[in-house]
Formats: C-alpha cells, structure tokens, sequence
C-alpha cells in the first residue's frame, strides 16, 4: 500500500511543482473523479484491493489536506 504514493509522480507535471496552497485533488490527472472512481473499483476486485485501498485513502487524504489549507475538499 505504501507504493501508492506513486500516484504523486503527476505532481512533477504541474509548474511550480509544488505549490502549498494548490489543491491537488482535481488538478492533478491522477487526483480527478475519473482515476478516484477507478480507485473504488479496485477496492471491489480482490487481486487489487490492497492497491485500491492505498489509493482511495491518499485521496481521502489529499482531501483533508484540501479541506485544511484552502477550506475547499476539491476544486
């Protein structure tokens, strides 16, 4: 579940890289609702539900990173 993080790899393709007031959820292209609905659905698929999991929870997290900074839960 750890390897997960690697969905942050499309961080890289934003400029700046890193912005501390960008919510990453819906700005990202791994961080929309098409990926996030995909991660659900691997939650229901037993080969990858470790994997989607991993990925449902760094949303959630990236939403509450949201939530704290901006005062937003996605853009």
């Amino acid at each position: 579940m750890m390897a997960t993080m690697l969905v942050d790899v499309d961080h890289l393709l934003a400029t700046p890289i890193y912005d501390p007031s960008r919510c990453s959820i819906g700005f990202h292209p791994l961080h929309e609702l098409l990926p996030i609905t995909l991660y659900v659905v691997f939650c229901l698929v037993p080969k990858l539900r470790y994997i989607g999991v991993g990925l449902v929870l760094h949303m959630i997290l990236d939403g509450m990173d949201c939530q704290f900074t901006n005062g937003i839960w996605f853009v």
